[in-house]
């Protein structure tokens, strides 16, 4: 078993997220000289080896758990870990079990759900892994296990987002017989108390502009500590105690890791839609040629409300580095909400893609 030693150091003499951020590159520059508006959180994490220990040192810049921001798709990382634990629980089923939402005609498995929140972000899929969970056991079983803080209240881009009682699910025990789930009601959701929980100066709702703030007091929370210590858990559980290892075995570990870095041709979607970088932010995201072999991304993606978050765990085999990195940033320059008016591609995904690389050649550099 392997222990675990961790340092947190922000803003120091010898801080390499610091040097990464002074990069002259205009791609970080110009985010640096307008931070205010852009509300970057960083978190980037170096990993040593000695002995039987792996030792995560941190560091931070600007990363305040209280201070909002939307974690869009990034929720689907921790459901997707909470419904293999989940099947863990039930005789009956395994990753491959097949079902279906009542309501929907959609067939599929878990393990297809994993692949496809990873590879493309399938927002159905998440939904999905939602009914079969219910909010307050996803959330229990990450708070459980140390994930802390995180509220996860809500589905993704359908209808029924804000619903506290899940849909039944129906299983297929086997080609001929079937099972139901029950629904799950969960707790009301109450409004988030953060700062910056309200943002911009409007938003687009009921079809006109709405002349005040967007309120997110309702929707998901999951900062950064809390999203970059799940993948600690998830790619390096021998290294903490048992009681904060998630209760999944050598296969599920093995089906999350794949799904996790591979890219969306590899599992059937058109390359020329789904490029390799798609859902890759980190070093690649602001082209789309094919991404080197030698390097593996296991990260997980979200882009909603003008912000842009990644999580990601990068192994470079061939030049024996690996860390991990977790940001997000805000590019929404109009203050105005849901008007689908961002800046994507000429601020975000840019400053995203060049943090990556300026980190990875630190590591490339780095003594261990």
């Amino acid at each position: 078993m392997l222990g675990l030693i961790t340092s947190c150091a922000e803003n120091g003499p010898s801080d390499p997220l610091q040097k990464a951020l002074s990069s002259t590159d205009p791609k970080i520059a110009n985010v640096m000289q307008n931070l205010d508006a852009h509300e970057v959180q960083i978190r980037y994490t170096q990993i040593d080896r000695r002995n039987d220990s792996i030792i995560f040192t941190d560091y931070d810049f600007q990363v305040e758990k209280n201070n909002y921001f939307y974690p869009a798709s990034t929720v689907k990382f921790p459901a997707a870990v909470a419904a293999l634990e989940k099947l863990n629980e039930i005789d009956t089923l395994n990753a491959h079990s097949t079902f279906f939402v009542e309501g929907d005609s959609v067939q599929t498995t878990f393990a297809k759900a994993v692949s496809e929140i990873f590879a493309v972000s399938d927002n159905a899929a998440n939904n999905r892994l939602i009914e079969f969970l219910g909010q307050d056991d996803l959330n229990k079983r990450m708070l459980d296990r140390g994930i802390s803080p995180i509220r996860i209240s809500h589905r993704l881009s359908t209808s029924n987002a804000d619903e506290v009682t899940t849909k039944s699910l129906v299983f297929y025990l086997n080609d001929s017989t079937t099972t139901m789930s029950a629904p799950i009601v969960n707790d009301p959701i109450l409004p988030l108390d953060l700062q910056n929980i309200k943002k911009g100066i409007g938003f687009m709702g009921d079809d006109k502009l709405q002349k005040t703030p967007f309120d997110f007091s309702l929707k998901n929370y999951y900062p950064i500590q809390a999203q970059s210590n799940l993948l600690k858990r998830v790619m390096f559980p021998e290294a903490f105690p048992a009681e904060e290892r998630f209760n999944l075995n050598e296969k599920q570990y093995e089906l999350l890791h794949t799904a996790m870095h591979t890219l969306p041709a590899k599992v059937g979607y058109d390359p020329d839609e789904y490029y390799d970088s798609y859902v890759k932010f980190f070093m690649f995201g602001d082209h789309t040629d094919p991404m080197p072999n030698h390097i593996k991304i296991y990260n997980k993606v979200g882009y909603a409300y003008g912000t842009l978050t990644d999580c990601a765990y990068i192994k470079d085999a061939e030049n024996d580095v690996d860390f991990i990195l977790t940001a997000t940033i805000l590019v929404n320059s109009n203050g105005i909400f849901n008007d689908n008016t961002y800046e994507y591609d000429e601020i975000g995904i840019p400053f995203l893609a060049q943090l990556g690389r300026e980190i990875y050649e630190i590591e490339l550099e780095r003594k261990k």
